[in-house]
């Protein structure tokens, strides 16, 4: 992780705290530093400044200003190290467990999504698959595997198996999600099954992935459905534990 600077926070945080609001002040600082780090006028790696000497710079307390940092360190925003001080760290994506594809989760969330398409293979498909697809042994399947990127730091290596009748074209998945080509095609995704669950990276993924040997990745398996009941693609992903994770709501029954 780099470290520069933070710009002038102080000046920042003055000019938006608002003292007669009844949102209390600590958590007035922290949407104030939320934003900053959301829109990149405080860029991963920035190094913010003594939590005293901002205190008193703003002429709050310093329970006030530590509670607000604190509120930041718990969403995993913001970092504290010793020796180093507090500093911004990569956010981490956080996805609802719904059928949609990663591409679209990140364009939403304001991140900037991009593919390299490592291999893209189309061979008969084999027993087990073919069998997981729905689909006759020795019918093309197309099994691409992707790295993508958000913001142009790597994510995730996803892993898609898709009869070749219906799959994209290598140049589509350069630029487009899966899901997103797939229904421009006519397909109509209504339901899949999904298992997400966890291990450590192999040495080969650690390096696409940017990660330290045998750091932690969730994993996720997933197959999808159309409105007839047919399989329209079976995937196998990793994500980078340090930077994702997946969201459920649950509701009592």
């Amino acid at each position: 992780m780099s470290s520069t600077a933070a710009p002038d926070l102080a000046g920042m945080l003055a000019r938006g705290i608002d003292r007669s609001s009844p949102v209390p002040l600590y958590h007035q600082l922290a949407e104030l530093l939320r934003g900053a780090i959301s829109d990149g006028t405080l860029p991963p790696g920035s190094r913010l400044e003594n939590e005293v000497a901002l205190a008193e710079r703003l002429g709050l307390s310093r329970p006030t200003m530590r509670q607000a940092l604190q509120e930041l360190v718990d969403k995993g925003l913001l970092v504290r190290r010793r020796g180093v001080g507090t500093q911004v760290v990569h956010p981490h994506v956080n996805r609802s467990m719904a059928l949609t594809s990663l591409h679209d989760d990140l364009a939403r969330s304001g991140r900037t999504p991009s593919t390299e398409v490592l291999d893209y293979d189309v061979a008969p498909a084999p027993h087990e698959l073919a069998e997981a697809l729905g689909i006759a042994p020795g019918t093309d399947v197309v099994t691409v595997r992707r790295l993508r990127s958000a913001d142009d730091e790597p994510l995730a290596i996803l892993t898609n198996h898709i009869p070749a009748a219906s799959a994209p074209t290598r140049e589509q998945l350069e630029t487009e999600g899966l899901y997103e080509v797939m229904r421009a095609r006519g397909v109509q995704f209504r339901v899949a099954r999904q298992s997400v669950g966890a291990r450590l990276a192999t040495a080969a993924e650690a390096r696409l992935l940017h990660e330290r040997p045998r750091a932690a990745l969730v994993t996720m398996h997933r197959t999808a459905y159309d409105d007839a009941g047919s399989v329209i693609e079976v995937g196998d992903h990793v994500y980078r534990a340090s930077r994702y994770a997946f969201e459920t709501t649950l509701v009592d029954r």
